[in-house]
């Protein structure tokens, strides 16, 4: 019979080798006492497509996560965040163990949580009531759990999680319900999403005055849980899904698509909105990336040359060309376009920002036809933004309809990007482990696969 190794995988989010120093004294003697190597992450690195490639040891032409979000033919809708296990494609690693008896798995945040089939899940799930409300909440698995988990650490600051006011605090939550469910269910395998490094990245820069702090925060929260987990005996590994790059440029591919005739919108109450099924191409920009769909394929050469001509692509990938980097799949784009290091992609089609969507100006990340990190940002154009902001969560706490809207539309406030491959190790993600099971100075993401096999059950 095989003995398990209770483990647990920290997922930093945005963290690299370079930003391992004087700010993390934690995190940095966590490296000096293990292995550590490079990941070569998948393309898109973004979180969806890394967690996907380190939980199946697959790419996105097997595992099928080809982004955050992508065009599902079938509906004629670009959906982001969904969150259904189903969604992946493949076996995933606490799959492969359930053939171990007494194994048991804890995933905390990773994303596609819903029906993942593991024993013990907890992850970000409103309720949006018929009154046009949004209410924050946890999903769990079992159901059970959410009560006395809620009732014990409070209610999960949702707002701290994605938005302006996005930091620490939801790393904070996240770290105490990994603590709370080891202590109360010793799960073989746990799983943690500690996404506060994110944030600053995009909304900042790596290399801005802000970063030291935001270091200094997010190291002591992982530093604790990891002294925790080890105090409990449990096997910690680090591993991050991307480094951030400093972008000083972005690319609005669906107004070049729209100026070319190929894009349609649909005029909807006093606004506009992008009609994917009825455009002969359009684009869905997902930080670095921007898959280009085409209902239409006779314009496909079109569009190729419209992109070649446009200043901050690095590579388009065309036909066979997708299968070279792991992108070779159904929901993946007829074109897909991979940005300058300085350069990412909106999703903005409207050519007059008095026509821009109504969601367009909240924080609405599954009604947008692409990623929108501009999200982080209060709009500076609004002198008395967080007075509107004040007034406006009394009148959702008060149970009245509400519009948010306080996102400004200026994508040059973004300072930070990421998706493309890194060009420099240092400022790639990262994988720190036991020496026994690290090997090199650098490996594909697919590895960490078999790193949690091996740390697990010896394999």
């Amino acid at each position: 019979m095989t003995k398990l190794n209770p483990t647990a995988v920290l997922n930093i989010v945005g963290l690299t080798p370079s930003l391992i120093g004087e700010h993390t004294p934690k995190l940095k003697a966590f490296w000096e006492r293990n292995a550590h190597v490079r990941l070569e992450e998948p393309f898109p690195a973004v979180t969806c497509t890394s967690q996907a490639t380190m939980l199946t040891g697959k790419l996105p032409d097997d595992h099928g996560i080809v982004g955050n979000g992508w065009y599902f033919h079938d509906l004629a809708e670009v959906g982001f965040w969904k969150q259904s296990n189903t969604l992946i494609q493949g076996e995933k690693i606490y799959d492969t163990l359930k053939q171990y008896p007494g194994f048991t798995c804890a995933k905390l945040f990773w994303w596609y949580n819903m029906y993942s089939g593991v024993d013990w899940s907890v992850t970000p799930r409103p309720h949006y009531p018929a009154d046009g409300r949004k209410v924050f909440d946890v999903y769990t698995h079992p159901l059970e759990l959410h009560d006395p988990l809620v009732k014990d650490l409070g209610l999960f600051p949702f707002p701290a999680f994605w938005g302006p006011a996005a930091g620490i605090g939801s790393s904070k939550w996240i770290a105490a319900s990994a603590k709370w469910i080891q202590e109360k269910k010793h799960p073989t395998l746990s799983l943690v999403y500690l996404p506060h490094l994110d944030y600053s990245l995009q909304k900042f820069g790596p290399d801005a005055p802000e970063i030291p702090e935001e270091l200094k925060a997010i190291d002591a929260v992982a530093g604790d849980l990891i002294e925790f987990y080890e105090k409990q005996g449990v096997k910690v590994l680090v591993v991050s899904e991307y480094g951030i790059t400093k972008v000083t440029r972005h690319t609005d591919p669906n107004r070049i698509l729209r100026k070319a005739g190929l894009l349609e919108v649909r005029p909807s109450v006093t606004w506009e909105i992008l009609d994917a099924g009825a455009s002969k191409a359009f684009a869905v920009s997902d930080h670095q990336i921007c898959h280009i769909y085409l209902n239409d394929k006779s314009c496909l050469n079109q569009v190729v040359e419209l992109f070649k001509k446009e200043p901050g692509t690095r590579k388009i990938l065309v036909g066979d060309e997708r299968k070279q980097y792991g992108l070779d799949h159904e929901r993946a784009g007829d074109v897909i376009l991979m940005a300058e290091p300085d350069n990412w992609y909106t999703y903005y089609f409207w050519e007059d920002e008095k026509l821009a969507p109504d969601f367009a100006r909240c924080v609405d990340i599954h009604r947008k036809p692409g990623y929108d990190p501009v999200e982080l940002f209060l709009d500076p154009a609004q002198p008395l933004v967080k007075a509107k902001m004040g007034f406006t969560l009394l009148k959702k706490k008060l149970g009245f309809r509400y519009y948010m809207d306080v996102i400004p539309l200026d994508a040059s406030l973004v300072k930070g990007s990421h998706g493309t491959p890194a060009d420099d190790p240092a400022e790639a993600p990262l994988l720190i482990g036991a020496v026994a099971l690290i090997h090199g100075t650098s490996m594909p993401m697919t590895s960490v696969h078999d790193v949690i096999l091996q740390a697990v059950a010896g394999l």
